[in-house]
């Protein structure tokens, strides 16, 4: 089934093939609830706890292809969810520090199935706004959640050269759209644009 998803996913235009390799390698229904298993790999979100999803396996691999993950690189996440994301980076060689909001999603992580095997992923409750400046500056930053501005704490948190990854809310077409931030020597920031998704949107504080 994993080999079926690998297939779909080239099909609509997933090239990186150590993204491809990762979802290949990691078995998705160890992240949803076990009356899901039979589906698991079909390519659509799931609901999990707090309200959220765990997104559907070609926007992982498409918001991966656009970071352009190389091994060793330290990269912040924002929406840990269900895992699925920090262990596609993890499993890529990525160091990931992931951030959290929902209290029962960051409890959730202490059951986390593959903690042994992905040293490489550190876990963190708070707000995804504020970022982690006591780790910063971070090679990539990737956003799983529609934000409604670019936050300028985690650009901050970003290193020179280093590329941010995130859904940016367009609220009154009602939909987000995918951008890749690159941020320049003199602070400005180069803007690409690409297709446009639908997140569950992303929320400042910590829930509890």
């Amino acid at each position: 089934m994993r080999k079926q998803l690998v297939d779909l996913l080239k099909t609509k235009g997933i090239t990186d093939e150590a993204v491809l390799n990762a979802i290949n390698t990691i078995p998705r229904h160890y992240f949803l609830d076990s009356a899901f298993d039979k589906i698991a790999y079909e390519d659509r979100a799931f609901p999990i706890d707090a309200d959220q999803t765990i997104s559907q396996p070609y926007t992982v691999a498409y918001q991966t292809q656009l970071l352009e993950v190389k091994r060793n690189e330290k990269i912040l996440e924002i929406g840990t969810g269900s895992v699925y994301q920090s262990t596609v980076l993890a499993e890529m060689g990525a160091r990931v520090f992931t951030i959290e909001r929902q209290k029962k999603l960051y409890d959730n992580q202490k059951h986390y199935f593959f903690k042994s095997k992905y040293l490489n992923i550190k876990f963190f409750y708070g707000d995804g706004f504020e970022g982690l400046p006591t780790f910063a500056p971070f090679d990539k930053i990737i956003i799983t959640a529609a934000a409604p501005f670019i936050p300028p704490k985690l650009v901050a948190q970003l290193k020179v050269g280093g590329n941010m990854v995130i859904p940016l809310d367009d609220t009154a077409l009602g939909f987000q759209r995918m951008l890749r931030i690159t941020k320049q020597a003199d602070g400005n920031l180069l803007e690409e644009a690409f297709e446009n998704f639908s997140f569950v949107p992303m929320l400042g504080g910590k829930s509890r």
